[in-house]
C-alpha cells in the first residue's frame, strides 16, 4: 500500500523549489501481473505504472518530457487550475498543439492549489492504456493535520487498448461491445486482490487519500468500525462530514481523516468494492471486492464483518471550508447528455447532439488571434461546440441524462457548486434534491457524476481566462466525442496570455497553424475546416441491445 510521507517534519525542512520529473513517454507491453493477455500500454520511462509525484504548494511542478512514442501525446493536470498558464492545460488542438513523436517538451506548473489531483495523457485517450498517475500537492498550514498518509488510487485495466475499443463501439448500429474484454481492477499499480495492510497506531490520525483513475465503474472505500470523515473533494477542503463509506465515480478524490482506536487488541479490515451499478454484472469483475487489513498488532484478533456499507456519495449535503453563498446564475445553459447515429448508423457520444472534433487551428490560438471575433462561438468551429463566457459571469449549467448511460462531467480550469439534481422523467417536483438556500456553502468540485436518468445542476465563476474543456471522463464516451469547449474572457486572453515559444515550435513540426478561425482563415470563412456530422438521435437503441449483450455476457 503506497504510504505517503510524514508531513509535519518534512515541512519543516524543506522550501519551496522545483519538483522535477524526467518522463520519456514510452510504450510498455504489459498485462500489469493480472491473468490477463499482455497490450502495448503507455508509460513512462518504459515502466508502469507512473511513479506518484508528490509537491507542495508554491512550488514549481517541472515535466520534461520526451515522447518516444509514433503518435502524438500531452499530459494533462487534473483539478490544477492553470491560471495564467492555460497553454500547459495539456488538451490538444485545443490549449496548443501536442507533442510531436520523437520530440520534447517541457511543463513549468506553478502550484497555487493543494490537495489531490492526479496527471493523466489527453490525447487519445492515452491514460485508458496506462498514462495516468495521482499528484499530490501538500500545505503546511493545512487546517486538517495528520499524523500520516495512506495513498488508495483505483483504476480498471483492460486487455484490448483504447482504439480496440472505440473499434468495437463504433460498428454499425451500435451492436460493438468491448465487455467480452473483461477488465481487472488495480490497487497503487497492483491487482486488487494482491492489496497492502496498512498500519495503525494507537491515538493517531490518518489521512487517507481516495483517486478515481477509473475509465468506467464507480467505487466504494469503507473502513470496518472506524468512522471517516470527508475533508477533502477533488482538491477543495470541505467541512468535516462523518460517513461509512465513500463512492467515486471517474475522475473524482476524496480525502478522509480516521482516528485511530486507543486499543491494540483487535485489527480490522478496509474495502474497496467495485459496483456492477450500469455495466453489465460479470463475475469477479461487475461487482468485486477487494479486502485489506488495518493492522494494530501482528497477533491481534482480526475482526471479519458481515455487511459492508454501500450509498451514494451525498453532494447536496457536504459544505466547501471556505464559505462561498450560492452563486446567482447570470446565463443558464442546457445540455442533453446523449448519443446520437450518423447516417451510415455509427454511433456517436454527444452534447446536444453534437459530437466534437478538433479544429484545425488550436482553439487558444483562435482566441489569441481573431480579435472582435474572438467572442463569437462560430470562430472556433461548430463541431467544437464552443460556449464563450464573459470574465468573471456566473453560469449555471443543467447536465440532463436521459438515457440508461451515466457521465462524469468534469471541467477543466475551474470547479463548480453542486446545486441540485432528480430524475429526469419526474412530474411531481418530489424526487427533487436541492442545497439549503440560507447560510450554506456548497460543495465546490471539478467532476460531477450525472446518473443514468438523471440531472444535476451545477454553478460556477467563470474566473480563469482561457480555453477550457469540459467532456465526460469516461475514456470511451470522450474518445467518441463527448466534449465541448469553453472560451473565458477571450479579450483577456488576447491581453494576458503568451504561450512560450516551445509550444510554436511544436505546432511548426507537425504543420499545425497557429493563427485564424478553427479553419486557419482570418475571417468568418471556415472552407476546410472539420465538418460537425449530422446525428440522429436514437434514443430507445442502445437500451434495447444492452440487455442482451449484459445476458450473453452473463451466460457465457
Amino acid at each position: 500500500m503506497k504510504f505517503l510521507r510524514c508531513i509535519p517534519l518534512l515541512f519543516a525542512l524543506v522550501q519551496a523549489r522545483d519538483v522535477v520529473h524526467d518522463w520519456d513517454i514510452t510504450y510498455v507491453t504489459t498485462n500489469r501481473g493480472l491473468d490477463q493477455p499482455p497490450k502495448r500500454g503507455v508509460g513512462v520511462n518504459n515502466r508502469l505504472p507512473l511513479p506518484v509525484v508528490e509537491a507542495e504548494i508554491g512550488d514549481m511542478l517541472i515535466l520534461n518530457v520526451r515522447n518516444s512514442l509514433d503518435t502524438p501525446t500531452t499530459l494533462h493536470s487534473h483539478g490544477i487550475f492553470q491560471y495564467g498558464t492555460n497553454y500547459y492545460d495539456g488538451v490538444p488542438m485545443v490549449n496548443g498543439c501536442p507533442i510531436a513523436p520523437g520530440s520534447n517538451f517541457t511543463y513549468r506548473i506553478p502550484l497555487q492549489q493543494s490537495g489531490t489531483y492526479w496527471i493523466h495523457g489527453h490525447t487519445a485517450d492515452q491514460n485508458y492504456d496506462g498514462l495516468q498517475t495521482p499528484l499530490i500537492i501538500y500545505d503546511r498550514n493545512d487546517p486538517y493535520p495528520a499524523d500520516r498518509e495512506y495513498l488508495f488510487a483505483v483504476e480498471d485495466w483492460w486487455p484490448i487498448t483504447i482504439q480496440e475499443t472505440l473499434d468495437i463501439l463504433q460498428k454499425p448500429g451500435g451492436i460493438g461491445t468491448p465487455f467480452v474484454y473483461p477488465p481487472q481492477t488495480l490497487i497503487n499499480g497492483e491487482y486488487g486482490n494482491l492489496t497492502k495492510p496498512i498500519a495503525f497506531e494507537p491515538g493517531m490520525t490518518y489521512r487517507i487519500r481516495l483517486v478515481s483513475m477509473m475509465h468506467l465503474p464507480l467505487w466504494e472505500f469503507a473502513l470496518d468500525d472506524h468512522e471517516l470523515y470527508i475533508i477533502e473533494v477533488d482538491g477543495v477542503l470541505t467541512k468535516p462530514k462523518p460517513v461509512n463509506v465513500v463512492r467515486l465515480a471517474p475522475a473524482q478524490r476524496v480525502s478522509v481523516l480516521v482516528k485511530a482506536k486507543e486499543s491494540v487488541e483487535r485489527n480490522y479490515q478496509y474495502h474497496i468494492t467495485v459496483l456492477q451499478d450500469y455495466v453489465p454484472p460479470i463475475k469477479g469483475v461487475f461487482p468485486a471486492q477487494f479486502d485489506g487489513g488495518v493492522i494494530y498488532h501482528p497477533d491481534a484478533h482480526m475482526e471479519i464483518v458481515d455487511v459492508i456499507p454501500s450509498e451514494p456519495f451525498d453532494e447536496l449535503t457536504i459544505e466547501s471550508l471556505d464559505y462561498q453563498p450560492m452563486f446567482n446564475a447570470e446565463r443558464s445553459i442546457f445540455l442533453n447528455l446523449t448519443y446520437g447515429f450518423t447516417k451510415n448508423d455509427i454511433p456517436a457520444e454527444t452534447i446536444n447532439l453534437i459530437s466534437y472534433r478538433d479544429p484545425l487551428v488550436p482553439t487558444l490560438f483562435s482566441a489569441m488571434t481573431t480579435q472582435e471575433r474572438a467572442i463569437n462561438p462560430i470562430t472556433y468551429g461548430p463541431q467544437t461546440n464552443t460556449q464563450v463566457l464573459r470574465l468573471n459571469e456566473e453560469v449555471e449549467f443543467l447536465f440532463w441524462s436521459p438515457t440508461q448511460l451515466p457521465h462524469p462531467m468534469h471541467l477543466h480550469g475551474h470547479t463548480f457548486q453542486v446545486i441540485e439534481r432528480g430524475y429526469v422523467n419526474d412530474k411531481t417536483g418530489e424526487l427533487r434534491q436541492r442545497v439549503p438556500s440560507d447560510g450554506f456553502s456548497p460543495l465546490m468540485r471539478d467532476t460531477v457524476h450525472v446518473q443514468q436518468g438523471q440531472y444535476v445542476i451545477v454553478r460556477f465563476r467563470a474566473n480563469n481566462p482561457g480555453v477550457w474543456n469540459m467532456h465526460c471522463h469516461f475514456s470511451w464516451h470522450l474518445g467518441l466525442g463527448f466534449n465541448m469547449l469553453l472560451v473565458v474572457g477571450p479579450y483577456e486572453i488576447q491581453r494576458s496570455i503568451r504561450p512560450p515559444q516551445e509550444m510554436y515550435d511544436q505546432c511548426r513540426i507537425q504543420g499545425i497553424g497557429t493563427y485564424g478561425n478553427a479553419a486557419g482563415h482570418n475571417s468568418f470563412n471556415y472552407d476546410g475546416a472539420p465538418e460537425l456530422p449530422y446525428l440522429q438521435a436514437e434514443l430507445p437503441k442502445i437500451a434495447q441491445l444492452l440487455g442482451p449483450i449484459a445476458e450473453e455476457i452473463i451466460d457465457g
